[in-house]
């Protein structure tokens, strides 16, 4: 198989981005953990069809495939090969926007991370409820375009302001100049607000914020969430008693200020409505 280029830079050490990368795949394993962690809150994931969306290596798959039957879909051929093939566990490469599935065949969705990566359009979130079954669920998470945090340091360039530009202006005004190799990649992040999410979701969806059950675990010392120095150092930061404290106080799983303008990421979960 041949290996695309994309990939290359990735596993690349030379590439600025290499540690960034390194890191999340270090962690993917605990991130998965908290993925059931957020899903177990509203059902238990025992019995399931599942379909994850931009699997990438597959470590949420596995972790979910054994107590379920999971779909691990990926576009890129290259990541999806790392994911152990069973019984409880198929592999499909397919982009994330044309699922190939039946209407109801599936109890719950994951979209980790993914969405950000996407072109989705205003009917995205209704397509996807058609392969839903009654009552199911979308489990989503991905970066707040809003926060502060991510307007001082970009989650996926580490640079400040990123985060508010459309994935074609960064492509135009920043990779064509300064990272030229990755300047004709399609999956560049383009963030979204709580305020697009709702507007997408909320036609098919009820839509249920968990930030605080995310701060109690990264403020706890869990694992899987943070993985950029400038994040590792905001959790330091944060664990001082004082803004512990003041933290643990104000999050909250609302669509308001906190969760508008400061929460880095979301965690989300959409149940049919």
């Amino acid at each position: 198989m041949e290996v695309s280029k994309e990939i290359q830079r990735e596993y690349n050490p030379a590439h600025p981005n290499y540690k960034r990368w390194q890191r999340a795949r270090e962690i993917s394993e605990e991130r998965a953990e908290f993925v059931e962690k957020i899903i177990s809150t509203e059902i238990i994931p025992e019995g399931l069809r599942i379909l994850d969306i931009g699997s990438g290596e597959g470590s949420t798959s596995g972790l979910l495939s054994k107590k379920n039957f999971v779909i691990s879909l990926e576009i890129k051929p290259e990541r999806l090969k790392k994911t152990l093939q069973k019984e409880s566990l198929q592999r499909i490469i397919a982009d994330g926007l044309r699922v190939p599935f039946k209407p109801g065949s599936f109890d719950l969705v994951i979209l980790q991370d993914v969405i950000e990566h996407i072109a989705i359009n205003e009917n995205f979130f209704e397509q996807l409820s058609e392969f839903l079954k009654k009552n199911g669920i979308i489990y989503l998470s991905t970066p707040n375009r809003l926060s502060v945090f991510n307007v001082i340091s970009d989650p996926h360039w580490g640079l400040p302001f990123l985060a508010l530009f459309k994935s074609d202006q960064i492509k135009k005004y920043f990779l064509k100049i300064f990272r030229k190799a990755d300047s004709k990649r399609d999956d560049i992040a383009e963030l979204l607000s709580m305020k697009k999410i709702i507007r997408l979701a909320n036609k098919n969806f009820l839509v249920k914020i968990c930030t605080h059950i995310s701060i109690d675990h990264l403020l706890s010392g869990g694992k899987g969430l943070v993985w950029s120095n400038f994040h590792k150092g905001l959790i330091k930061v944060a664990n001082l008693p004082l803004i512990r404290t003041l933290l643990l106080n104000i999050s909250n799983d609302k669509p308001g200020f906190v969760n508008k303008f400061f929460t880095p990421t979301f965690y989300v979960l959409l149940k049919k409505r």
